[in-house]
């Protein structure tokens, strides 16, 4: 039967406890991380959220047959004096390590069932058992660290806008639809039958109308939703620093969002560098293949077209000749690969979208390269274009420029994990600019938004809106940490007529954006100032500053790829009587 913890209080966490501690009386208060029995003696592991302490327990014999009975897990309060442990016995890689507390009295406050998983060592358990577990495996030191870390930057994103003047403003969680790029969650009204709220993708109307309200600058870590497919950096749920700025221009912008960032890195004891290197969306296209790009390793894509016009090799050669481009990247240290390595390499390839790969190297004898059609001289001057060394393999496809490099793209960061090319903590920042501002949807036969209807034209661009919409750039900006997109955002369109415009653009009519943004619409009519903003992504900066791979190790209750919360089992039905108060009716 568990004890009770009565008037007893810690008197310190499981990590506080030091050398100057040594022979206070203290009450730890915890749950029993290991237990290690050799007979006459016996160390108790006690974990908190703060650390691990080691306990001792010899001599009194009640005391021992009750702490022989102590398994993972248990809650327990220890009572006794803290001892320093000789040079032998000390664990320098705890920060509690040089003392020990010796017990004088053990409470076990409540017991456990052996859990399905080993909190106290790192196991290989299934996400499955992982997730249905979670309150088990939120007490991993991991998860732990993890969840820590995202409370600090958290707090240092506060404690920054505070100080550049931004206020903290809340905006509504029940709202209307509204198009942003994904499905949204409906909320059916019970009081309005038929009619439905939706859960927002984010801010973004809410945030430009406090704007036009006069709050000059605005922030708000906002929890959005989106009814879309889930992957390692995407949940249905998740949290954006969402911030809008008046009379904004994008120097401005970077400015701060690069100043929140910084603050970001502080809290895992980096200064990055600043300001951010900054690429054009076209360019990042042509050298990466990939809006996104991952700059901490080399082998940036190459355009060899103008080498291949006139080249005997026809497949290259028909490709310039018809608007397409040749194009590739040298692989460092890849020249002594094998003839089934590169036969790897150019399967890789297909299965990205290449009608083929071809590739070159030096060699003891000259050089080689894997199709002869090209020459010697020809393979020569190509490998010297692309500055490769002896050491290097060239890979080349051929195609229509941004395809060919969005599948070169794919290939260069497949290669270059498996070749172990990318650094180990390493951080490249960047911002993405100058996207276009529409994306011809060949289904529809009409223009979508590249990022939202809200985007503006370059002011330089806007005699073409009507006449050459995809030829229009967008005052749009991404934010990019090693090939992750942190953000993005944009200076604001901020009067009725370039709005209208856009909407009729989007296959909007006048009455259809009327319904749908009619209260926006008419707010602009009434002194908008010109502004613009950007959201971060809180998941993946802090997934990213933990070292993680997927953004749900940084989130304590995540769904999983089927969109499945299996610890409380949701999605699940309802009550019939629920669903005829909501007026909804389910076929099968």
């Amino acid at each position: 039967m568990a004890e009770q913890l009565g008037t007893l209080a810690r008197t310190h966490t499981c990590g506080a406890l030091r050398p100057a501690d040594v022979g206070r009386d203290v009450v730890l208060l915890g749950w029993v991380h290991r237990v290690r029995d050799l007979g006459s003696l016996l160390f108790i592991d006690v974990r908190d959220r703060h650390g691990i302490t080691q306990v001792i327990v010899e001599g009194q014999e009640a005391l021992l047959d009750r702490a022989k009975r102590l398994r993972s897990e248990f809650v327990i309060a220890i009572l006794g004096t803290v001892e320093r442990r000789s040079t032998d016995t000390a664990n320098m890689n705890v920060p509690t390590g040089e003392v020990e507390v010796r017990a004088a009295e053990i409470r076990v406050l409540n017991e456990a069932k052996t859990p399905p998983f080993s909190i106290a060592e790192d196991q290989n358990v299934s996400e499955e058992t992982r997730l249905r577990y979670r309150y088990l495996d939120l007490r991993r030191p991991q998860l732990q660290r993890n969840v820590g870390l995202r409370h600090r930057i958290t707090m240092a994103i506060r404690r920054y806008f505070d100080e550049q003047g931004f206020y903290e403003i809340e905006t509504p969680i029940l709202t209307k639809s509204t198009p942003e790029g994904a499905r949204d969650f409906l909320v059916p009204s019970r009081m309005h039958p038929g009619e439905f709220y939706a859960l927002p993708q984010s801010p973004q109307i809410f945030k430009q109308i406090l704007m036009i309200a006069g709050f000059d600058r605005y922030v708000q870590i906002a929890r959005c939703f989106r009814d879309e497919a889930l992957r390692a950096d995407r949940q249905l749920e998740f949290t954006q620093v969402d911030l809008e700025i008046s009379f904004a221009t994008p120097p401005l912008v970077f400015e701060i969002v690069e100043g929140a960032l910084a603050a970001c890195f502080r809290e895992i004891g980096i200064e990055i560098r600043r300001p951010f290197r900054r690429m054009p969306y076209a360019e990042a296209i042509a050298k990466y293949g990939s809006d996104k790009p991952d700059l901490r390793f080399g082998m940036e894509i190459q355009d060899f077209g103008p080498a291949f016009a006139a080249s005997p090799f026809g497949i290259f050669r028909e490709a310039v000749e018809h608007a397409g481009t040749v194009r590739g990247f040298v692989i460092p240290g890849a020249a002594g690969y094998s003839r089934r390595e590169v036969d790897q390499l150019v399967d890789q390839a297909k299965q990205l979208g290449a009608a083929g790969l071809v590739w070159a190297r030096y060699t003891a004898e000259g050089v080689q390269c894997s199709a002869k059609p090209i020459g010697e001289q020809g393979t020569r001057d190509v490998l010297a274009q692309s500055l490769a060394t002896q050491q290097d393999l060239l890979v080349l496809a051929s195609g229509a420029p941004d395809a060919i490099s969005r599948v070169l793209g794919q290939l260069r960061l497949q290669v270059a994990r498996q070749a172990s090319l990318i650094p180990d903590r390493a951080w490249e920042l960047l911002w993405v600019t100058d996207f276009p501002l529409f994306g011809w949807n060949a289904d529809e036969k009409r223009w979508d938004s590249i990022n939202h209807p809200f985007t503006a034209p370059r002011e330089e661009d806007l005699h073409m809106l009507e006449s050459n919409p995809g030829a229009v750039l967008a005052k749009a900006y991404d934010v990019i940490l090693n090939g992750w997109e942190l953000g993005g955002g944009s200076i604001r369109i901020h009067d009725r007529e370039t709005q209208a415009t856009v909407f009729r653009l989007l296959g909007l009519s006048d009455e259809d954006a009327r319904h749908r943004f009619g209260f926006f619409l008419e707010s602009l009519e009434y002194g908008t100032p010109p502004h613009g903003g950007l959201a971060l992504g809180l998941d993946r900066i802090c997934a990213l500053l933990a070292g993680e791979t997927s953004i749900r190790e940084v989130i304590p209750f995540p769904k999983t790829t089927q969109a499945v919360d299996l610890m409380c089992d949701a999605p699940s039905t309802v009550d019939p009587r629920q669903l005829r108060e909501l007026n909804i009716k389910i076929q099968s």
